[in-house]
Parts: structure tokens; C-alpha cells; sequence
């Protein structure tokens, strides 16, 4: 799915700015891991655990796959999408009342909107159907970014966040029939930094998850704030080139 089609300035957009969901965005309090465990405990029984799983800025088909090798279970096709629909059918009611938007974040993505040259897109770990759950909880509409690329959307096997660039900017392409001047990635972990890196992307670090400020400096973000309310200097440097 490439989102929604951006009548008017067909042509004139530029610069592609793609947001990570989670700890990014908006804040979830942990409802993708619990509702990931819930899922292998009604299939698997209640002894399924996430025990040494990292969850953070990977995406969800690796995850889904570590958790079932941590349990003892061949990571099958049918294992994985048994635990995928059991996921999506549980992350509803766990995300009822406990999600909030990161401050700034929908500030900057209205700024943004309103920025002709600018085309807004997600780049994110998780799955199609549960990151737009997760979105809409937090009041946001999947439908306005541009461009997507969720975690299912590798074309290779094993797939990796690091595959998802190029999707975006495929997409980015067809919507607007010319490559983008500039791209950057903005996430909160290390994952969101390399991706950007592997694929000569710009990157923008937010403090907002679980990875400081001088981790990310470190794994080689173009540059890191605590968050996104700053709208205008983040819009900036966004803008920059």
C-alpha cells in the first residue's frame, strides 16, 4: 500500500521524510509486546514468554520469529501467520486508553503537510494492519502519510528494516514520476539510524524511546533531539538540503 494519493504539486515535491511509529510518534506503553504474548499464549499455552526477544526498532516478521525459536517452536509460514492474526485480533483491546502522541509530533507533521515540497511517509517495524491500529488509537489517520513502508514490506527472505528505504522510495517515484532530492528517516533507535545509513538516507534521532541521546549519536545520526516539539528548527534542518 503506497497511501494516499497527493493531488496538486505533482512534480514539485522533493524532499521524502519518513517517521518510525513507535516511540517516535506516539508512545503504546508496551501494548505490541503484550499483545504479542497473548497471541502465543492462546495458541501455544500459557508457559509462552519474550523472555531475551528485543523488540525496539526491529520489525515485526523478525520478531514474530524470534519469539517462536525463544519458545521451542519452528518458525514455520504457519506458525508465524497463526501468531500474526492472533496479534492483530488481541492489539485492539490492548491499546485501549494507553496510547499517546509524543509531543510534537503531530505539530510537525501538519507543519510538514502544509510544505509543498515535502512529502510526509511512515517507515516502521511494524506490520500494515496493527501499525495503523496503533495510529488511529492515537487520534493519528494511517491515510496522511503519502508514502508507507511497514515491516511486511521487504521483498527479500530473510526480510530487514534496512530493505525498506528502497520500498519507500519505489513508492515515492510513482506518486510523484522523479526520485526525491533528499530523504531522511526519523526514529528513536539504532535500527532507524542504520537503515537510514545502508540506504544513503539522512537520519534524525529522537530521544523519545529507549536509546539516548549519545547511543544514537554514536550508531551515526545526521543529527538527535529529545523530541519533536521544536517544530520550527526540526523543520530546518529538514529542509536543509
Amino acid at each position: 500500500m503506497s497511501g494516499r494519493s497527493r493531488s496538486g504539486g505533482r512534480g514539485q515535491r522533493s524532499v521524502l521524510v519518513l517517521f518510525d511509529v513507535d516511540l517516535t510518534l506516539i508512545d503504546t506503553q508496551g501494548a505490541g509486546r503484550g499483545a504479542m504474548v497473548a497471541a502465543g499464549r492462546a495458541i501455544f499455552g500459557d508457559d509462552f514468554h519474550s523472555e531475551g526477544v528485543p523488540f525496539a526498532g526491529r520489525i515485526d516478521p523478525l520478531i514474530l520469529r524470534d519469539l517462536l525459536v525463544a519458545n521451542g517452536i519452528a518458525p514455520t509460514p504457519n506458525h508465524a501467520a497463526s501468531m500474526r492474526s492472533a496479534y492483530v485480533e488481541r492489539l485492539g483491546a490492548m491499546l485501549d486508553g494507553r496510547v499517546r502522541t509524543l509531543p510534537g509530533a503531530v505539530a510537525l507533521l501538519d507543519a510538514l503537510d502544509a510544505v509543498e515540497e515535502v512529502t510526509v511517509g511512515v517507515l516502521t517495524g511494524n506490520f500494515e494492519e496493527t501499525g495503523g491500529m496503533k495510529l488511529r488509537a492515537a487520534g493519528i489517520d494511517p491515510e496522511r502519510f503519502a508514502v508507507q513502508a511497514w515491516g511486511d514490506g521487504s521483498p527479500f527472505d530473510p526480510p530487514a528494516r534496512e530493505h525498506l528505504p528502497p520500498v519507500a522510495i519505489e513508492r515515492y517515484v510513482a506518486l510523484h514520476g522523479r526520485s526525491p532530492r533528499s530523504v531522511t528517516i526519523v526514529g528513536d533507535t539504532s535500527h532507524d539510524v542504520a537503515c537510514a545509513m545502508a540506504n544513503g538516507c539522512r537520519s534524525l534521532g529522537v530521544t523519545t524511546g529507549r536509546t539516548s541521546l549519545d547511543e544514537l549519536s554514536r550508531a551515526g545520526a545526521d543529527r538527535v533531539v529529545e523530541d519533536l516539539s521544536s517544530t520550527e528548527e526540526v523543520m530546518s534542518w529538514l529542509m536543509e538540503r
